[in-house]
């Protein structure tokens, strides 16, 4: 895969606000997240009849953008291995100025044919909910990936309760802005092993299994995801691809979540903070 180094755009700006409390009105400097769009433009087919195609565009936090590219590609089912891929990049050849490094091109190997029928997706995806823009939810249900073998007392229960110290000590972005949303992976041990940020959640997932991706590290089913807010049934299908047994997170899982949960052998834990939480499915990897 020849790919380029990338250069991390700024994830924060400075912004002029006027704040108002009991003591009066006081002007001073807020760091707002960045929120620019991404496009991701695909290349594939024989080297003399190549066909160029746009997939998919989403709000995201600049930074780490070939991840998010990598980790969107593979949760879709397009790309496999590492070897699918011939090269990945910020197309620099775009006339307009707002578009220089919001757009991802990558061009998979020849013998790679990608089935684009997986991603039934209108090709407009908002920052707050990746599934908004799938076509219909028997799309996603349609992504057919083993169910994922139990392990009974994998893991400590004590364990969960300190994932989210350590992710909120890691995220510096979240920490100056308050607007980011976290996705992180763990071992057996509790260890932080990775940690992206995004104005997305499905986005913050896509560029750490697009880390893991690239790295040569999946399946991952012996890590464990941490996610910041709450579970939604896409979020559930990208740990999934990744063969993520144990999903730990903030919020509130929705019902098709649970769902897919349950008939995937995934461990899905809701309602992490203060020292407790809900488990919906397959207890038996934790022990009590």
């Amino acid at each position: 895969m020849r790919h380029e180094t990338e250069k991390i755009q700024a994830p924060a700006q400075i912004q002029k606000v006027l704040t108002i409390d009991a003591k009066g009105i006081e002007e001073r400097n807020d760091l707002l997240a960045v929120e620019a769009p991404l496009e991701i433009r695909l290349g594939y087919g024989r080297k003399e009849n190549r066909v160029q195609k746009s997939i998919s565009i989403t709000m995201r936090t600049p930074g780490h953008d070939l991840e998010l590219s990598m980790g969107f590609l593979f949760g879709e089912g397009i790309i496999r291995a590492k070897e699918d891929i011939y090269s990945i990049r910020h197309c620099t050849d775009l006339g307009k100025e707002e578009s220089r490094g919001n757009v991802v091109r990558v061009e998979l190997a020849e013998d790679c044919q990608p089935d684009l029928k997986k991603l039934e997706r209108q090709f407009y995806t908002t920052s707050s909910c990746g599934l908004c823009g799938k076509a219909s939810i028997e799309a996603i249900q349609n992504l057919h990936c083993e169910f994922i073998p139990l392990k009974k007392d994998w893991i400590k229960a004590d364990l969960i309760h300190g994932l989210g110290k350590k992710v909120i000590e890691r995220q510096q972005i979240f920490s100056h802005t308050g607007g980011l949303h976290a996705a992180a992976l763990f071992n057996e041990a509790g260890e932080l092993l990775r940690l992206r940020e995004d104005v997305g959640r499905h986005n913050a997932l896509d560029k750490l299994i697009g880390a893991e991706f690239y790295e040569g590290k999946l399946p991952a089913e012996d890590k464990i995801l941490f996610l910041s807010g709450r579970i939604s049934f896409e979020l559930v299908q990208k740990a999934l691809a990744a063969r993520i047994p144990l999903i730990v997170a903030v919020g509130a899982p929705s019902s098709l979540a649970v769902e897919l949960a349950e008939e995937s052998g995934i461990s899905l834990i809701g309602f992490a903070r203060q020292h407790r939480f809900n488990i919906y499915t397959h207890i038996q990897r934790l022990h009590l």
